[in-house]
């Protein structure tokens, strides 16, 4: 299963002046092709010899489906199991799914994690243990020099380490796949007690995910990717000992007791072992973007994700929701957005308002281009903090509002098409980091989204307007309405710490 790399290393300058070892004998691999080799396969031969050419695709909204899904396929799997996170924390979330990885592992099955390193050596040794294991291999994205101080490395290495692999999917047997915009840990599966972030995923079947599995190898054999142990001792059985034992006691934490329980009993979980899960049915895409997006530079603009994805947001005639909980355009995507509006096409957006909005140097490059949107006719939602704590339940298809901050990635265009993964509208998923996402047309699920958000947003967000040059928030409380002069809920601390990173030229960063 793994066969030598060509020679691909750095220089020894470029090496001396990362940290970074020489990793040119790491091993390449490939995807293993699922089909009817697999109980997976089989499965789902049948549905798409009904749709050919066809994706299945399954709304994963709520984090216990969304943890239930990934555990059931993990479990399912008979050759391979493809892991791809920005974010792995380990958590009663994090650690749960790793016992499933492990299972699987033991039966066999080849799991490869990629990880970006975001957090340097903070799962190193987790990372290592689970290295020893015959039957899987880590490798970390654009990692961090170990030995050396991270905050340093963000000072000398910037134009490298400021580049993050964002991308988020998990794939099984070759066979199926959730792309979308959850980091592996109990705040993006409705776990944390003290935060949730508000999320969507989507299951998909068929074409797409070799798309998917293609991606993964791009990435997995890419010269950024580091495996573990060139960046740190090797481990020992011992170590891999002591990781199982660890991961043993998370199985009887309180914690983990809904997950186990919904795993065993959730509607989901009985539709995935019985085979009845429902799958909306279309032509379907995956788009990503390159992992040598940070060193293509302007040539690499039609590469970009958002190139890829823009000619749908362009192609509307009617209608356009956008939710991102990062939204910073830019000019030329604000003139773009205005662009439609004066065409006829109403345009939505819904993201973080200040005071849900957990990075506030992100809400200061938003609020610029506030203005601009609404002179050009666009409509501004931002997520309405004191109603999501008392009317949790009035935005089914977004859940955990009464402590969570929006988090999800979507677009829908026409009641007809929509997009779900890891991209934020902002400067950092158009320019910097590396993002996946599915696009698909399927008007039954499209059309719920854009039933829900008409139903609902006026009950979980403030509606920006301009009142002459003046912003105002209106929400709605008990039917009527309830309006701000200032940003709603946020201190005038945070306020001012707005209004000062607003001065600072840092939109390319965000």
């Amino acid at each position: 299963m793994r066969n030598a790399a060509p020679a691909q290393s750095p220089s020894w300058l470029s090496r001396f002046w990362s940290g970074l070892p020489d990793h040119s004998g790491r091993s390449v691999s490939r995807v293993l092709p699922g089909g009817a080799a697999t109980s997976l396969g089989r499965t789902h031969q049948p549905l798409l010899a009904g749709h050919p050419g066809e994706t299945g695709v399954h709304l994963l909204a709520q984090g216990r489906d969304a943890f239930v899904a990934r555990a059931v396929l993990a479990r399912r799997a008979e050759l391979s199991i493809d892991v791809q996170y920005y974010m792995y924390h380990q958590d009663t979330v994090g650690r749960l799914l790793l016992v499933e990885l492990l299972a699987a592992a033991d039966r066999g099955v080849r799991v490869r994690m990629l990880i970006d390193d975001i957090y340097g050596e903070a799962g190193d040794t987790v990372w290592s243990a689970l290295a020893v294991h015959p039957a899987m291999e880590v490798r970390l994205f654009n990692p961090f020099a170990r030995g050396r101080s991270k905050n340093l490395q963000f000072v000398t290495r910037l134009l490298t380490v400021n580049h993050r692999m964002h991308s988020k999917s998990y794939t099984v047997d070759d066979e199926a796949t959730i792309v979308g915009g959850r980091n592996i840990g109990s705040e993006y599966f409705d776990a944390d007690p003290d935060l949730a972030f508000t999320d969507m995923d989507a299951l998909a079947i068929g074409p797409v995910v070799h798309q998917v599995s293609a991606e993964f190898d791009e990435y997995w054999n890419n010269r950024h990717a580091y495996p573990i142990g060139s960046l740190r001792r090797v481990a020992t059985a011992a170590d891999l000992d002591a990781l199982r034992a660890d991961l043993a006691t998370v199985q009887g934490h309180p914690a983990a007791a809904r997950y186990l329980e919904a795993l065993d009993t959730s509607d989901l979980a009985r539709a995935l072992r019985d085979h009845t899960a429902s799958f909306g049915w279309s032509k379907a895409r995956i788009i990503h973007d390159s992992p040598e997006k940070q060193t293509l530079g302007t040539a690499g603009r039609p590469e970009l994700l958002m190139s890829q994805l823009a000619p749908y947001l362009l192609a509307a005639k009617q209608d356009v929701i956008i939710v991102s909980p990062y939204f910073v355009p830019g000019r030329q995507a604000v003139e773009a957005l205005c662009r439609l509006r004066a065409q006829g096409v109403r345009v939505r957006i819904l993201t973080n308002s200040l005071a849900s909005n957990d990075v506030a140097a992100v809400h200061a490059g938003y609020s610029r281009f506030r203005k601009a949107l609404l002179k050009g006719g666009v409509e501004l939602y931002e997520l309405d903090e004191e109603i999501r704590k008392t009317e949790a339940k009035l935005f089914t298809w977004l859940p955990g509002m009464s402590k969570s901050s929006l988090h999800a990635k979507t677009m829908a265009v026409d009641h007809a098409g929509m997009f779900i993964g890891s991209f934020n509208f902002d400067q950092r998923s158009l320019f910097l980091n590396n993002e996946i996402g599915i696009v698909f047309r399927e008007p039954e699920i499209a059309s719920r989204v854009f039933d829900a958000f008409d139903a609902k947003i006026d009950k979980v967000a403030f509606k920006v307007t301009l009142q002459g040059s003046a912003l105002r928030w209106t929400s709605r409380r008990g039917g009527a309405a309830v309006v701000h002069t200032a940003e709603p809920y946020a201190g005038l601390w945070t306020r001012l710490m707005v209004a000062f990173l607003r001065l600072l030229p840092i939109d390319s960063m965000l």
